[in-house]
């Protein structure tokens, strides 16, 4: 598009996803509107940048296509990525679909550039970066008269130079950090506000904190992100038919964390949440889970379950789920749980470990078990 002088732009190709978010840094402080992409590995492999545009205040956009983090090698979906750097201070978004998708895309540059603060749009990998889908695509008058021209609060000028990233030290670095806090609590009131406009100018509801689903006089309510919620939808629309009371709580802002919206939200009834986590912090368990039992803390604890689900890409489909609500509406489901995980694979690897110090690489042990072979080299 910028080849073809349909967009006005310059696009940059750079050696690594280090220098990729790098040369956004140094546009966004030049005062252009900056934006880029990445995934996985990639997204590890720009951290040091990460941290750098947030705690610059720099208002850049950028997708995130969840992937899992090796080894082993993965490519496949889950959200240990983004997870992994959720205290970075940048904004996270998660679409359900593409079509979010694209409409959080546009939010994002307007919350991104009224909150001097950088967004991270999170979307499935493969799940909905590599599916097709019919969707609206705005003009671009329409999203002009959306989103303003760029006037940055900050522009480095060769007139008047400056320094930005200096040394700060003791005396001012708390002040600092607590502009962090302070533009996430403001993000907490700019996200909704920016979502009730988008469904007002473009017609369809978008974004927002979180989004409610049949959770009216439900007994059972499963929390979760991203495109798995399409599924938990049609699962909970036949469980309903079947005479279950349960409902879905979807969040699509998981940073800064809209405690006080999911409380309004799950006050109302003594409920069983089922949380899916697509990443997993070992040694902990769940990601979501544990800012949600901080934002409940104060009411009656509600049950909670975490079920960890689709990792590195694994199908979490609607047969799984029917059995585990139908466990979880019987109490039978169990505080701490993984969704389809083939104990025995599981239980062989920890059997070769206890019998033999050199029992070799798990993950190709497990792979033999299941008669694929695994990559040698020599």
């Amino acid at each position: 598009m910028v080849k073809n002088g349909e967009l006005n732009a310059e696009f940059l190709n750079v050696e690594s996803e280090f220098a990729a978010l790098s040369v956004a840094i140094g546009a966004s402080a030049a005062g252009a509107r900056a934006y880029t992409a990445t995934a996985s590995q990639g997204l590890l492999y720009m951290s040091e940048a990460v941290w750098n545009a947030a705690g610059l205040g720099l208002p850049i956009v950028m997708t995130v296509a969840n992937r899992a983090i090796g080894a082993p090698i993965n490519i496949w979906n889950d959200h240990s990525d983004a997870m992994s750097q959720r205290d970075a201070g940048w904004l996270q978004l998660y679409a359900e679909t593409n079509q979010e998708a694209l409409d959080l895309h546009i939010q994002a540059f307007r919350i991104a550039e009224q909150l001097s603060v950088p967004v991270m749009v999170c979307m499935d990998g493969f799940l909905l970066t590599h599916a097709s889908e019919r969707a609206d695509i705005p003009a671009a008058t329409q999203v002009d008269a959306f989103l303003p021209r760029y006037d940055p609060r900050q522009v480095l000028d060769p007139a008047e130079p400056v320094s930005i990233g200096a040394m700060v030290g003791p005396e001012a670095f708390t002040e600092v950090r607590y502009l962090a806090y302070e533009r996430m609590q403001q993000a907490l009131q700019v996200i909704p506000a920016v979502a009730a406009e988008f469904g007002a100018e473009f017609g369809r509801p978008s974004g927002g904190l979180v989004r409610p689903y049949r959770t009216d006089e439900a007994d059972i309510v499963v929390v979760g992100l991203g495109s798995v919620l399409g599924t938990v939808k049609d699962a909970v629309d036949e469980l309903r038919s079947d005479g279950m009371k349960i409902g879905v709580l979807g969040i699509t802002t998981f940073r800064p964390f809209p405690a006080q919206a999911i409380t309004q939200e799950l006050n109302a009834v003594n409920h069983h949440l089922v949380v899916l986590e697509r990443a997993l912090a070992p040694g902990t368990g769940g990601i979501v889970t544990a800012d949600l039992r901080m934002a409940l803390n104060g009411g009656v604890p509600p049950r909670i379950s975490t079920v960890v689900a689709g990792l590195g890409g694994r199908a979490v489909t609607k047969k799984s789920l029917r059995a585990l609500l139908t466990r979880a509406a019987a109490g039978d489901l169990e505080p701490f749980t993984f969704l389809d995980l083939d104990i025995g694979l599981v239980e062989a690897e920890l059997a070769r470990m206890r019998a033999t110090r050199r029992s070799g690489p798990s993950p190709e042990n497990i792979l033999r078990d299941l008669g694929i072979t695994a990559s040698r080299i020599g």
